[in-house]
């Protein structure tokens, strides 16, 4: 199974939408990007944990779950860095290859080192849109394209049965 980590600060940060969202309200940022990363679970069926850097908020970590993606606030004097690395040295095994997704280099060559892959901000925002369209298009063959029945009939054979559900003969 493939796992994706999102540096959750680090995307909002890079992607124009979320980053315009966030001068006004980094609640709102926060809860579309976690929507975002649900749509993409929906569609690649991977597992998406969203980490969100909590170190100068006293507290512990606290975990949460939203749309089949799990988000993890970081505990006091915790970086989303170091969780982030914590989460791929435990998920990482030979069953579950892990994607980390963030533009910060310094983070990148650490998770290489312990045997994960990146996805840049920019490539995870081409793939989320991919996903968009792909959903788009099976939404569009579902509606138009797909056959109404499970085995084709002809259409004469349709209306007869049609005219003796409605009783008409």
């Amino acid at each position: 199974m493939d796992v994706l980590i999102v540096d959750g600060y680090n995307i909002i940060g890079a992607w124009d939408e979320l980053k315009k969202i966030k001068q006004e309200d980094i609640g709102q940022a926060r809860d579309l990007l976690i929507e975002m990363m649900a749509d993409y679970r929906a569609y690649t069926g991977d597992r998406v944990i969203v980490v969100f850097d909590a170190h100068f908020v006293p507290g512990s970590e606290s975990k949460l779950k939203a749309f089949n993606v799990e988000i993890i606030y970081t505990k006091e004097n915790e970086t989303a860095d170091e969780c982030i690395e914590r989460l791929v040295t435990n998920v990482k095994n030979v069953v579950n290859q892990v994607y980390v997704a963030t533009s910060d280099y310094t983070e990148q060559r650490v998770i290489f080192g312990r045997g994960a892959l990146r996805k840049s901000a920019r490539e995870l925002y081409i793939e989320y849109q991919g996903t968009l369209t792909a959903i788009e298009k099976k939404l569009t063959y579902e509606r138009k394209g797909k056959p109404q029945t499970k085995i084709s009939i002809d259409q004469d054979i349709l209306d007869i049965f049609e005219k003796m559900r409605r009783g008409n003969e």
